[in-house]
């Protein structure tokens, strides 16, 4: 097993307190009224992984050392998007599930419809971050912050829109055959598509440029990324329990959910789950930069690899 260096390791400690603070920021300035405000702050604040928001910034602070105000806005408007995500798929009619992170889900807590309404308040105010003044002195953009915040905020649409299409494909895929095709399909959109846009928004906060054949790499490597993550968060639900996930275990196989271990076998997921790191890993190495500028991003892919949930 492959263990994260120390350098590794406090850079993902540094980008989740880093994200803890802006976030809070953030909901702080929101005028909310109860419940909905407890329930968003219930759905965003109880910790997680937070690693899109990582991404975010290894993707920033490998082009420049400081990490920059686009950026941050960036990863704080990644992980709402990615909360909003966790609520609505937590609802009944969805996964139905009753934990997340260790605590009562947003449903449980609060009831089914303050619980959707915290996930679109959520999802909106996502764009509002990023074309916003937050983190900044400033009282105005310049005319490049606007630029990159437009370019940003169409990116993490697209993402959205595709995470929604994942949804649904694998909705319609409950109590079904479907083919290993079909499951890299559902699970491209549903969570490799967030994993690149929150890469795509580091790049973009640095002036890295979509035509530029350096930002078509970094969303190569995120494909590999997010789909590994995927088929390992399937393993997890399989192997890990209840305790380890901070959610129902087997909830997969409870709602008859197509998966790598359902469709391939475990076995096999496994090694896919490993190939793809692999995969992952060779695509940073075609990057121009040094092994030491692309340590965050390597330290990120090894933390996913050797997740226990």
């Amino acid at each position: 097993m492959v263990t994260l260096t120390t350098e590794e390791q406090d850079s993902l400690t540094a980008a989740r307190d880093r994200i803890q603070l802006d976030l809070q920021t953030v909901l702080d300035q929101q005028l909310l009224p109860s419940p909905l405000k407890e329930a968003v702050h219930h759905a965003v604040m109880l910790g997680g992984k937070r690693i899109r928001p990582a991404l975010t910034y290894a993707t920033a602070i490998m082009h420049e050392p400081v990490l920059n105000i686009s950026a941050r806005r960036a990863a704080v408007a990644v992980e709402l998007i990615h909360c909003y995500s966790l609520v609505h798929d937590d609802l009944p009619c969805m996964d139905d599930d009753e934990l997340r992170r260790g605590q009562p889900t947003c449903h449980k807590m609060f009831g089914e419809a303050t619980a959707l309404l915290a996930g679109d308040v959520l999802q909106t105010m996502a764009f509002e971050v990023l074309n916003s003044n937050y983190f900044s002195q400033d009282t105005e953009k310049t005319p490049r912050d606007m630029v990159v915040s437009s370019q940003q905020s169409c990116v993490l649409a697209q993402a959205a829109n595709r995470m929604v299409q994942g949804q649904i494909l694998d909705l319609s895929a409950e109590n079904k055959t479907i083919s290993e095709l079909d499951l890299e399909t559902i699970h491209l959109n549903k969570t490799g598509a967030l994993i690149q846009a929150a890469i795509g928004m580091g790049a973009l906060s640095v002036g890295i440029e979509m035509r530029d054949s350096l930002y078509s790499q970094l969303i190569e490597f995120g494909g590999f990324l997010g789909l590994a993550y995927q088929v390992q968060d399937d393993i997890l639900d399989v192997t890990a329990s209840t305790e380890a996930l901070g959610k129902t275990a087997g909830l997969d196989q409870r709602n008859q959910k197509a998966t790598y271990p359902s469709i391939i076998g475990l076995d096999k997921a496994t090694a896919l789950s490993q190939d793809l790191h692999q995969r992952a890993f060779n695509a940073l190495k075609n990057l121009p930069y040094s092994a030491k500028d692309m340590e965050p991003l390597e330290g990120i892919a090894r933390f996913l690899l050797n997740r226990e949930r």
